[in-house]
């Protein structure tokens, strides 16, 4: 498929291709609020831009260890202390009639959309500078991320595409000014998109690369999920995503050897998958097709019959993935009894291959109306070695068995979200506008730290951690704005400042032979999710600038043997 793999086997074919995204209607330019800050903001831009078309990348002497510092921060991104407007950090205590007469849950979403908090989060919290790192794959700023879309849905439901910003600063100003109840991410094209108009040729605008996403919803469980429908998500259901990931994950490391893989949470009821690698970066769409129609096994409706119809012998991604998913399969067996209702014991012996067997466990249930799913699965070949049924084939039994297992675990893949590079999804860290809650990440790669991580560094935000992660425990918008409020810090002497008014001012910790001031993210319960994000990034540009590193040697001793 144009993707190398350490098997050469397939298990299924490639999916139809999607048709391309509508182009939506084209984003105004955005206006200062002074004149001054126009003229500032235009002439930073046109300089920013015309160094990059010119060089492809600005000349900033930066060094990887210093992108992670925060000493500047308080002049860049200002905290609490800053010099921008002052808001307040926590919901405004008074709002109009129109909210109180809403519904509850419209009620809820407005308040965690409302225009003063997602200012504060924006200003106080938003990972801008990780993000331009991560998006740019590198500390200076090039066209990776100049040349890279935004899309911005505004508190107004308007929808702005092809916004692009040269650095992170003018993106974080941009925020701040049109305020977004979120934004997503879109690809990197030929030009700048907020130029495609000036092209002679509308065809010589078009994407150039992105990072491979995938998107897990657990609505394509509700046929098999029993605790929550729709929107609504418990601890229990949440285990169809926590598999998924780990099957997913292993096929993209194990067959494709891609390595920077970040799953984040969605807000409510899902994850995303980003592939930063470069190889993942810069594949085309017909591979991008290719890779998802090999992860791609459940097809078809929940009322069209089996589902999964797969080769023998098993490809190894399939072998491995059942290994993976059969202590899933127990679980979801006890959580969510499948085979309870006579509807789902029916479904059941549908999917088994050898009719004797199937009156015989049909008669035995029909006797136990409650019998419970993990005992009516152990019945399967507790009948068949009483020799219930003379035309029994065995083999037959256990790959219908196999299939079985793959319908009710394998992963449910949204594919034509990964097929194409034009696709915009959600950035990490924005805010859900209905729950509330911060896309924050699930996992990333455990050696993005280097070797200079410390063994906790590489457990937190490993694979392992898909385990113990609890969607609903991740923080709201509110929470995290009332955690800056109540934030109680250390003065420079180490002495606990119990006046939460002044804590910003007094918040202080130990770096190195120094003392620094806390981030504002520092403070709240966020800080652990953007620990991982940081070594995620970290790993992404240590490679990205490595790999720079022998491209010029290369290309240094290519000129060298020319003369």
């Amino acid at each position: 498929m144009g993707i190398e793999m350490h098997t050469s086997q397939s298990h299924g074919g490639v999916s139809p291709s999607e048709p391309a995204d509508i182009d939506l209607l084209d984003a105004p330019d955005v206006k200062a609020d002074s004149t001054e800050d126009t003229t500032s903001q235009t002439s930073a831009t046109s300089a920013d831009r015309n160094e990059v078309a010119a060089n492809g990348h600005m000349s900033i002497n930066i060094k990887l260890e210093d992108m992670f510092n925060d000493d500047d921060d308080d002049d860049e991104f200002p905290t609490s202390s800053g010099t921008e407007k002052d808001l307040p950090s926590s919901p405004p205590q008074t709002h109009t009639s129109a909210a109180a007469s809403s519904p509850p849950s419209q009620a809820i979403a407005a308040k965690y959309t409302d225009p003063e908090i997602m200012y504060a989060f924006y200003q106080r919290l938003f990972p801008f500078r990780l993000l331009f790192l991560w998006l740019n794959h590198h500390p200076k700023p090039s066209p990776d991320f100049s040349n890279r879309e935004f899309a911005f849905t505004l508190q107004n439901d308007a929808y702005l595409r092809y916004q692009s910003f040269p650095s992170a600063d003018l993106l974080r100003r941009d925020i701040l000014k049109l305020n977004p109840s979120r934004f997503e991410i879109g690809p990197v094209y030929t030009t700048n998109p907020r130029d495609r108009k000036t092209l002679r040729k509308a065809s010589a605008f078009k994407p150039l690369s992105k990072e491979i996403v995938f998107d897990l919803d657990l609505t394509d469980y509700d046929d098999i999920r029993s605790c929550c429908r729709d929107k609504a998500i418990c601890a229990k259901c949440w285990t169809f995503v926590t598999m998924a990931i780990r099957v997913v994950d292993a096929a993209l490391r194990d067959d494709f050897g891609f390595n920077h893989i970040m799953w984040v949470y969605s807000g409510r009821r899902g994850a995303h998958a980003w592939i930063s690698d470069r190889a993942a970066r810069d594949l085309d769409d017909d591979k991008r097709r290719a890779l998802a129609g090999y992860l791609e096994v459940i097809k078809g409706g929940a009322q069209g019959g089996k589902r999964v119809n797969v080769r023998r012998p098993l490809h190894p991604h399939l072998q491995r993935s059942i290994e993976i998913l059969k202590p899933f399969f127990a679980t979801i067996l006890a959580d969510q009894e499948p085979f309870l209702s006579p509807e789902g014991s029916e479904r059941l012996l549908r999917l088994l291959p050898d009719k004797p067997l199937n009156d015989a466990l049909r008669k035995k249930w029909s006797s136990s109306p409650n019998r419970p799913s993990v005992r009516k699965w152990a019945d399967i070949d507790a009948l068949a070695a009483t020799g219930v049924s003379k035309t029994l084939d065995t083999r037959q039994l256990m790959e219908a068995k196999q299939d079985v297992l793959l319908e009710y675990a394998y992963p449910r893949l949204d594919v034509a979200v990964s097929k194409h590079r034009n696709h915009l999804l959600k950035s990490p860290f924005v805010v859900h506008p209905g729950t509330g809650r911060v896309c924050v990440p699930i996992t990333a790669d455990a050696s993005a730290a280097g070797d200079t991580a410390t063994a906790a560094d590489k457990n937190e935000g490993s694979i392992g951690d898909v385990d113990a992660f609890d969607p609903l425990s991740v923080p709201t918008v509110t929470q995290l704005l009332g955690e800056l409020d109540t934030f109680k810090g250390n003065d420079a002497n180490g002495t606990t400042n119990g006046d939460a008014m002044n804590a910003n001012d007094a918040a202080f910790i130990e770096d190195g032979r120094t003392m620094r001031r806390l981030a504002d993210f520092e403070k709240t319960s966020l800080k652990p999710y953007v620990q991982i994000f940081e070594r995620f990034v970290r790993g992404v540009v240590r490679e990205e600038q490595q790999k720079g590193v022998k491209r010029e040697r290369d290309e240094g001793e290519g000129d060298v043997m020319e003369f």
